[in-house]
């Protein structure tokens, strides 16, 4: 064993991991240092997933090696893995929805009592005096992970990983959900100081450089090179991921005119947090929804698509008032409305169905041949749209939970514009998926408004926003604030209205 290799604190040698023909990771190597915060950087389908997987001991490699301060690292599952020192906040979230707070936080050994068995006051105990440590004192660790927010079920994957992680610490896109980066920013920084290794995986370049100081590029499933931050810019960063050049390519497009008749039609909406909320999306148009956390865009989108009732105001869908109480009512009644959901892993995939079983669903009765639907049906009918969001036609008989993070949000996209809706309500479409992903889901969402269709969406980033949209509305404390259209669409005036402070608004409560 080198000297050198005993001064790091994890050494990953050339591993290897094919699934049949596809090979997912090609001799990756990559060396971390005690106390480092070292940038994971990768399109989708560059084999980052895989990686994590095979450091969490979820996935075994087919070849290559691994060691911890110099000692052989071989994990037989996530405990062992835990046992090691290494934990990992997942992507898409690890947590049992059905079991509490603390129950989560002390799996898989719960604290025991005097007689053996199971203590619920200890485990109570335990996981307050961790969430008061990691700043969440006002979580109570009696509830049901399953009723939280995704933003603070992510928290929570975040908070049971740290607790775990004594020596590498795996971040797979902590802030894809996330509405204060901040809290996570100081909890790694005070994790430096315990000298362990942090693996960090995110698409936002901006964290990446306020955090780490070295990045490994990952493409087709190669580690293309390791670079310090500091002297690498972001186009090289892109060439170095993507092969190419990868410039900004979302101009919105061009503006609807005021004559456009209008598709989706709300009036003094009402419901969870939402009062009085009022709204028009044309047909052709693109609108999109800013808010911060907690400010009424998930009441909005569920009481639209029948998810949540709402106590008062209506809903028009091509100038018919609709009484929308269930997603499937929304898809039927007129041109119809269709749902991206928030979470891919809870609210959209079927895991275990292919990729194309996954598409096809809204059309399912029609591919159908004497009562049966045939795989080939499937992916012949997937085509299409798999191609409109750019998505390869070799994943379509995949199981659809072994595709990336991306690949995944890009086949339910497509099942969303397979339902013939002429209305999409796409919630935050592009959380956690890379450069290149975003550009194909914009493509398509452009696509599809030039074709005549409308969307409502709600992005977390607003860079997307105003590139994307052809008007934006800004939520505050469930109210519409303010309203801005064409070049009025900068950062600057929507973060401003986002504290609640509205600037050369069309509409809203503040001026």
């Amino acid at each position: 064993m080198s000297t050198d290799e005993t001064r790091l604190a994890v050494r990953i040698a050339k591993i290897a991991k094919s699934y049949g023909p596809t090979v997912a990771l090609d001799s990756v190597s990559i060396d971390l240092r005690p106390g480092e915060v070292h940038a994971l950087l990768g399109e989708n389908g560059a084999g980052k997933s895989t990686l994590v997987k095979i450091l969490s001991g979820v996935v075994k490699p087919d070849s290559g090696s691994m060691s911890i301060l110099g000692s052989p690292y071989t994990p037989h599952g996530i405990v062992d893995a835990r046992t090691q020192g290494v934990a990992t906040a997942f992507q898409e979230l690890s947590l049992l929805p059905n079991l509490s707070i603390a129950e989560n936080l002390m799996l898989p050994k719960m604290p025991r009592g005097m007689l053996g068995l199971a203590s619920h006051r200890t485990a109570m105990a335990s996981a307050g005096r961790i969430l008061s440590d990691y700043g969440l004192a006002h979580f109570d660790p009696d509830t049901p992970v399953g009723v939280l927010s995704l933003s603070d079920r992510q928290r929570l994957e975040i908070v049971r990983a740290f607790t775990h992680a004594a020596k590498l610490l795996i971040l797979d896109e902590p802030t894809a959900a996330l509405a204060d980066v901040e809290w996570l920013f100081e909890l790694v920084r005070r994790q430096k100081t315990l000298q362990t290794a942090i693996l960090y995986i995110s698409h936002r370049l901006g964290e990446v450089r306020t955090l780490c100081s070295r990045a490994t590029i990952l493409r087709n499933g190669r580690s293309i090179g390791t670079v310090e931050l500091s002297g690498a810019s972001d186009e090289n960063i892109f060439e170095m991921m993507v092969g190419r050049s990868a410039r900004e390519t979302i101009n919105a497009l061009p503006k609807t005119g005021e004559a456009a008749p209008v598709a989706l039609g709300v009036k003094g909406l009402s419901g969870g947090i939402l009062s009085d909320v009022s709204l028009d999306v044309r047909q052709g148009e693109i609108v999109g929804i800013a808010a911060l956390e907690g400010q009424g865009q998930r009441d909005l989108f569920r009481t639209l698509i029948g998810l949540a009732k709402a106590r008062g105001g209506s809903v028009e869908i091509d100038g018919v008032r609709a009484q929308i109480s269930s997603p499937g009512a929304a898809l039927h009644f007129g041109n119809g409305l269709a749902y991206l959901p928030e979470d891919r892993k809870s609210e959209g995939i079927l895991a275990g169905l292919t990729t194309a079983s996954n598409m096809v669903l809204p059309i399912i009765s029609r591919i159908a041949r004497g009562g049966i639907v045939w795989p080939a049906g499937e992916r012949r009918a997937a085509r299409e749209t798999a191609a409109v969001v750019d998505l390869q036609e070799r994943y379509l008989h995949f199981k659809i939970d072994e595709l990336s993070g991306g690949n995944q949000q890009k086949a339910l996209l497509a099942r969303v514009i397979m339902t013939g809706a002429r209305t999409l309500l796409l919630f935050d479409p592009t959380r956690g998926v890379d450069v290149g992903t975003k550009q194909s889901i914009y493509e398509a969402i452009r696509k599809f408004a030039a074709d005549g269709g409308s969307v409502l969406f709600y992005s977390s980033e607003l860079p997307e926003l105003v590139h994307l949209a052809h008007r934006c509305i800004v939520l505050y404390g469930g109210r519409i604030f303010a309203e801005y259209q064409g070049d009025a669409i900068d950062e600057q005036t929507i973060v401003g209205a986002l504290i609640g402070h509205a600037r050369g608004a069309k509409t809203g409560v503040a001026a």
